[in-house]
């Protein structure tokens, strides 16, 4: 008979994420992974499989629990609104970002998909997912006469998506919220 888990293996996922966002991959021990997540070492293994699948768990679910970006650029009415309130967003969380962790998509870019082909195409599905967001969104702003006709609006979702992930980077090291708030407004005047 098959003993009834002890633990919640949803809110245990969420504490793993959390641990890898804080630490990364390679920082984290397994031995890390027992203390946090208070649950015995074959139990990791035997509900999440080793620490690499726990990983790709993880990183899902902060892919998923992120912000909805596809519905918030796809809402009716004006799509320039919604374009600044993003990169806005992003800014905001990056300036404050006061336990500097970041992004746990662009600290898997970072740290594992020059050499994990795996979380390599998780990375660039995220990307690709916020950069089509964003230049249908950029598309319909041209359309409405919010943006001008000789804006691309691919070139823009690709120079809004790359800065945008540059904030998310300058906002895990730097402790200067002047610097990200006029970096995205910068960014921001092209749409003008």
């Amino acid at each position: 008979m098959a003993r009834t888990k002890e633990f919640d293996p949803d809110a245990v996922l969420q504490q793993a994420m959390e641990l890898f966002w804080e630490k990364g991959y390679e920082a984290t021990s397994m031995a890390d992974l027992v203390e946090r997540l208070g649950i015995a070492r074959a139990s990791v293994y035997a509900t999440f499989g080793g620490k690499r699948e726990l990983y790709l768990k993880a990183y899902d679910r902060y892919v998923e629990n992120g912000i909805d970006i596809i519905g918030l650029l796809s809402q009716p009415g004006p799509a320039l609104p919604a374009v600044r309130a993003l990169v806005e967003r992003y800014a905001e969380e990056a300036a404050q970002d006061t336990r500097h962790r970041g992004c746990l998509v662009v600290n898997t870019a970072v740290e594992l998909a020059p050499h994990d082909r795996t979380l390599a195409r998780r990375v660039e599905a995220n990307w690709d997912m916020i950069e089509t967001a964003l230049a249908s969104a950029l598309t319909r702003a041209r359309a409405q006469d919010e943006l001008g006709a000789d804006k691309d609006p691919r070139a823009l979702a690709r120079f809004l998506l790359t800065m945008m992930q540059g904030l998310r980077v300058i906002g895990k090291s730097s402790d200067d919220p002047v610097r990200l708030r006029d970096a995205a407004a910068q960014a921001l005047s092209v749409l003008s």
